[in-house]
C-alpha cells in the first residue's frame, strides 16, 4: 500500500545553485532587517537533545530542524524529508532533500539522520519519546531511508515534528556523541554552540545574557522572513520587558504580563497578540517515596494516601486564580490535556469541586488534623504568572492546614532540581509536540519516565498507553484515551490547573505568526 501524506511535497526541490541564487536577492534585500526580541527565560542549552524544554526546543527550531515541520496553521508539511510513504504497517520510506547542508558546509545525508536516532535514543536524551516506536532506520542511499516501526505508529509524523537532525561529523569531531545528562554540572560544546540546516545560524552565545543569530543564506528553503541578524536577550522582570517594547528598543517581547496587555495594546506603535495556548499547567507530587524529602512528616509519605492528594485538590480555588491571578486568561481543567490535542474528552473534563471543609475532613482521617509542612518548587520565570500562581496555592492550602514553603526559582534552577527528582510538591507545565495525548502521558503518567517526576505508577496505565501507540482506528484509539485520563484522573497522581492564554507584543511594524503552541519561528518575521 501506497500512501502520500502531508502537503507542498515537492517544495524545495530546486537545484541547489537555483536555491542560493533565490535566496541571495532576499539576504541583499534593501528591506533585510535587525531583529531584537525578548522572553522571560533563556534557552536551557543549544544542544536539541539535553533538555525538552518547550522554550529551548522552540529557539532551536531556528538553527535546527527535523524530517518534518509545522506550518502557520499546525499542519505537518515538509523539512528536511521531502516526501514519505507507507510500505508496510511497521515501515516508513522517508525521501531527504538533496542538496542540503549544515552551516559549517558538510553535506546532510541519511548518515546524520541514522546517527541522530542513536543518539537521541541514547541514555542521557530528554527526546527519547520523541522516537519511541522506532527500532531501527534502514539506509537505502544518501537521500532515502526506511523508518521501521515496533509495530504501526498512527502519528509517528507528528512524534518526530520536535526530532531535530544533528551533523553526525560535527559532533563526532567535538566529542559531543555523549548527551551531557540532566541535572548535574556535566556539560559538553553542543551546549555553547550549534550546527544546524535551519534558516538561522548561531552566531554568539551568552547564556542567561544575550544569543544572536545571523540568516543563514545557503538555507534549502525559500525566506519568508527579511531579517538578517536576530538578538535574543531573556529578561526575566515584567517590568523591564514591557519597557524594553514601548521605548522600542525591542520589537517583540513575550509573554505581555496579563495585567499590562490593556495600556500595552493601547500604546501607539505597538501591538498585543493573544490566543488560547494548548499548554496545561499542573501540579506535582512525590507519591512513590515512603518518606517525603521535604515535609514536617517522617516515615510516611501523605501524598501515598489519595485522601491527601484529594484534599490538596479540593483545597484550590481554581475560580480565584482564574479571575484574580490570570485575570481571566486562562481555561480552568480537570485533565493534562484540553482542547486542541487530539485525545481531549470533554466529558471527562469536569473538576473536583472545591471544597475548604471537604479538605479539611479528608486530612482529618488520613490522619493529619492539622495538616503538615511541605516545600513548594516553583519556577518564575518559565509560565505566566507562575509564581503568583505557586503563592496562591501556597495561602490556599493554609486554609486547611498545611504549611507551604515556597521555593521560587528560575527555571534553569528549578527543572534542574526536579528533573534530579529532588522535590516532594512542585509546579510544571506541558505542552505535547506531537499536539497528541500519547506524548503528554509518555513524559510525565508512564511508570519510570524522567518527567514523571512524582513517580506515578499504575500497570494499566502504561497497558493502555501501548495500546493507544498503535491502534490505527480512530474511535477504538478515543476509547482507550478516554480509559487511560478517567484512571489517572481518579488516582490523582498529578493535580491540573488550566490551559494559560498566549499573549505577545510587537512593534506595529513587525508581521509574526502566533502558534497555539507557543512557539516563535523567526522565518515568519517581517520588519516594515
Amino acid at each position: 500500500m501506497r500512501r502520500r501524506i502531508g502537503t507542498h511535497i515537492g517544495r524545495g526541490l530546486l537545484s541547489l545553485a537555483m536555491t542560493v541564487v533565490l535566496l541571495g536577492s532576499a539576504v541583499t534585500s534593501v528591506d533585510a532587517k535587525a531583529f531584537r526580541w525578548s522572553f522571560q527565560g533563556d534557552a536551557l542549552t543549544m544542544d536539541p537533545y539535553h533538555n525538552n524544554e518547550t522554550m529551548t526546543l522552540d529557539f532551536l527550531s531556528n538553527i535546527y530542524e527535523g524530517l518534518v515541520r509545522r506550518g502557520k496553521s499546525m499542519e505537518i508539511e515538509p523539512a528536511l524529508a521531502t516526501e514519505w510513504t507507507t510500505r508496510a504497517p511497521d515501515t516508513w520510506r522517508f525521501k531527504l532533500r538533496p542538496g542540503v547542508k549544515f552551516h559549517d558546509g558538510t553535506p546532510f545525508t541519511a548518515d546524520d539522520v541514522i546517527f541522530s536516532l542513536e543518539r537521541a535514543k541514547s541514555e542521557a536524551s530528554d527526546v527519547k519519546p520523541f522516537v519511541q516506536g522506532i527500532k531501527t532506520i534502514r539506509k537505502i542511499d544518501d537521500v532515502t531511508i526506511d523508518i521501521v516501526t515496533d509495530g504501526p505508529r498512527p502519528i509517528l509524523l507528528n512524534s518526530i515534528v520536535r526530532w531535530y537532525i544533528l551533523p553526525k561529523s560535527w559532533f563526532e569531531k567535538h566529542n559531543t556523541v555523549k548527551v551531557h545528562k540532566l541535572g548535574t554540572a556535566e556539560t559538553n560544546y553542543a551546549a555553547l554552540h550549534a550546527n544546524g540546516t535551519g534558516p538561522f545560524m548561531l552566531k554568539s552565545r551568552q547564556p542567561d545574557v544575550q544569543t544572536v543569530l545571523v540568516q543563514n543564506p545557503q538555507w534549502w528553503d525559500k525566506a519568508e522572513h527579511n531579517i538578517t541578524e536576530a538578538i535574543f536577550r531573556p529578561i526575566k522582570a515584567d517590568a523591564t520587558r514591557v519597557a524594553g517594547l514601548l521605548s522600542a528598543e525591542l520589537d517583540m517581547m513575550y509573554p505581555v504580563p496579563l495585567q499590562d496587555i490593556t495600556r500595552v495594546s493601547r500604546t501607539t506603535g505597538v501591538k498585543v497578540m493573544q490566543s488560547p495556548e494548548v499548554r496545561t499547567i499542573f501540579l506535582g507530587l512525590d507519591v512513590s517515596r515512603d518518606q517525603l524529602l521535604y515535609s514536617s512528616v517522617k516515615g510516611a509519605n501523605p501524598f501515598k494516601d489519595r485522601r491527601v492528594r484529594l484534599a490538596f485538590y479540593q483545597a484550590i480555588d481554581i475560580k480565584a486564580i482564574h479571575e484574580k491571578v490570570m485575570f481571566g486568561a486562562s481555561r480552568p481543567t480537570a485533565l493534562l490535556i484540553g482542547p486542541g490535542i487530539t485525545g481531549f474528552d470533554v466529558k471527562l473534563d469536569q473538576r473536583f469541586p472545591y471544597d475548604v471543609e471537604a479538605s479539611k475532613r479528608l486530612l482529618a482521617e488520613a490522619g493529619y488534623p492539622n495538616g503538615f509542612e511541605v516545600t513548594f518548587d516553583c519556577p518564575n520565570d518559565r509560565y505566566v504568572n507562575d509564581e503568583a500562581i505557586c503563592q496562591a496555592v501556597t495561602a490556599m492550602l493554609a486554609r486547611v492546614g498545611v504549611k507551604v514553603r515556597l521555593n521560587a526559582q528560575t527555571k534553569a534552577k528549578h527543572f534542574q532540581k526536579i528533573r534530579a527528582k529532588d522535590t516532594s510538591f512542585y509546579l510544571l507545565g506541558w505542552t505535547p509536540a506531537s499536539l497528541d495525548m500519547h506524548e503528554t502521558f509518555s513524559y510525565i503518567v508512564t511508570t519510570g519516565s524522567e518527567w514523571n517526576i512524582g513517580g506515578y505508577s499504575n500497570p494499566k496505565v502504561d497497558e493502555l498507553l501501548g495500546r493507544i501507540a498503535v491502534e490505527i482506528n480512530a474511535n477504538n484509539r478515543q476509547a482507550l484515551i478516554s480509559e487511560a485520563m478517567k484512571l489517572t484522573k481518579e488516582d490523582i497522581p498529578q493535580l491540573p490547573l488550566h490551559q494559560q492564554t498566549l499573549a505577545w507584543g510587537a512593534k506595529s511594524n513587525v508581521d509574526l505568526v502566533q502558534l497555539a503552541d507557543n512557539s516563535f519561528a523567526l522565518r515568519w518575521v517581517r520588519v516594515k
